[in-house]
């Protein structure tokens, strides 16, 4: 079967304003020319470090349809297949425009402090299970992910589920007014970006901005029980749209009444609309149920059968870096569980990190260890924020923390004796204390900020871990 044809020369000439010569067909939309697939339209956007257009003529060597360029790169022949605009993000955003004006979809739009990827994902499962859907892949939440989310939409879907991320106030506004969302779900309020936007209550005020992209009629999915569900709401009221509420919160329109963890994810039991549903969730945590009735939320508003939706949401698999889970083989003997959380970090995502780690027992006489970066852009409170990790550490069962960074530092000083604490100035000094003390049993849980560069951790645990199966061993001595 051949791909579908998302944009052809006319069409896309017309949503960019652009102009250059061919008949060309794209199947596809890249900005990154390593993995530009043959029928893609390669847009040659300009970064901090790299300019798309090096790349062009290597994007069109892989068979790319044709290239998104603001400027003729050298070195191309006369007829090459160029789109030529004046900016190519803000041709980008030109394509996501037209994408979106053209869709018939439900559309969903997601932001929060914590839990978008996963409520995405959820979400995209969920929807898939109902028909035809598109979805933002990792996280590509930002200035260009959003647009290249919507530019990428095939023109025949049911369902479209884009992810809205920030760090300042006021980038949500233009992303969620490109989206158009018929549904807007916020999943919390947390203490992130505090360093550049000072207070949850302005992080709140920011993520409000989602609002002002709803379609009329629209719906406003948010979680009863958070401190700022009023202003949450108000601020959607006055957008003309109707609130939605989840939670564990007797007043929730979707409520939990149960969660109790099972493998690898849990089992929720709720009220939905005062209907009981009972679904599994196949990402572990309670945290993980709440983002699961944000889901559900959502989808009752723009009618899906949710009995349907919920064994889609139970079918999707984490993501690396966001709760994936490994038994990794040692070299020397024996076996470990990774908890692969190492993407990105803040005080509340950590909590619920630790809050997993507690519920998954160690094998034999394995132990629980932390092995936990910096949580960055917390501002003046920093130092306080990460000392106050102790509380969760400790009632998750860590025997063992592994510390990086200046401000784990506070964590370190704050933690009870009974608890071993090691500390080093960065994640590559760690990976060399962490590898020889781990042994059979072990449940190693990797989080922090993504400017920690936790990865290095979990990149150094899967090349020392040969297979995913366990083979005897002993526990190794601190």
């Amino acid at each position: 079967m051949s791909a579908q044809v998302l944009w052809t020369a006319a069409e896309a000439r017309a949503a960019t304003d652009g102009m250059g010569p061919g008949h060309w067909r794209a199947t596809g939309v890249s900005i990154d020319s390593r993995s530009v697939a043959a029928g893609d339209l390669f847009a040659a956007l300009s970064g901090p470090n790299h300019d798309g257009h090096d790349f062009v003529a290597a994007a069109l060597r892989k068979g790319a349809a044709a290239a998104l360029v603001s400027r003729r790169p050298e070195g191309l022949a006369d007829d090459a297949p160029l789109l030529l605009v004046e900016d190519t993000l803000e041709a980008l955003r030109g394509l996501a425009a037209a994408a979106r004006k053209r869709t018939a979809a439900g559309v969903f739009a997601i932001t929060g402090s914590s839990g978008k990827t996963s409520s995405k994902e959820l979400l995209a499962g969920a929807c898939a299970a109902l028909g035809s859907s598109h979805a933002a892949v990792a996280s590509y939440n930002n200035h260009w992910g959003v647009p290249l989310t919507l530019a990428r939409m095939p023109r025949d879907v049911a369902w479209a589920v884009c992810e809205i991320g920030m760090n300042h106030a006021g980038e949500i506004r233009p992303l969620a007014q490109l989206v158009r969302p018929h549904a807007a779900l916020v999943t919390n309020i947390g203490l992130v970006h505090l360093e550049h936007l000072g207070s949850r209550e302005a992080i709140a005020d920011a993520k409000a901005e989602i609002f002002e992209g709803l379609e009329p009629g629209g719906k406003a999915i948010l979680p009863r029980g958070d401190d700022f569900f009023e202003r949450l709401a108000v601020a959607a009221r006055d957008r003309g749209a109707e609130v939605v509420s989840f939670g564990a919160h007797p007043a929730s329109d979707v409520r939990l009444l149960d969660y109790r963890p099972e493998g690898e994810g849990g089992v929720v039991e709720a009220l939905v609309f005062e209907r009981p549903l009972t679904f599994r969730v196949p990402f572990a945590g309670r945290h993980q149920a709440f983002n699961a009735l944000g889901v559900l939320a959502a989808l009752q508003t723009l009618g899906g059968d949710l009995e349907q939706a919920a064994k889609g949401l139970a079918k999707v698999e984490p993501l690396a870096g966001r709760g994936a889970r490994r038994h990794l083989a040692l070299a020397g003997g024996g076996s470990i569980t990774l908890l692969d959380e190492s993407y990105n970090a803040n005080p509340q995502s950590v909590a619920a990190a630790l809050a997993v780690l507690g519920e998954v027992k160690p094998a034999g006489a394995g132990r629980r260890i932390a092995v936990l970066g910096d949580m960055l852009e917390l501002g003046p409170e920093a130092g306080r924020l990460h000392a106050e990790v102790m509380k969760p550490l400790v009632a998750a069962g860590v025997s063992h923390a592994f510390l990086c960074g200046p401000l784990m530092e506070q964590l370190a000083q704050a933690l009870p004796r009974n608890v071993t604490v090691v500390h080093a100035a960065d994640s590559q000094a760690l990976a060399e204390v962490l590898m020889p003390a781990l042994g059979e049993g072990d449940v190693v849980l990797v989080k922090g900020s993504l400017g920690s560069r936790m990865q290095r951790i979990v990149d150094a645990l899967k090349a020392a871990g040969t297979s995913e199966e366990s083979r005897g061993g002993g526990a190794r001595a601190l």
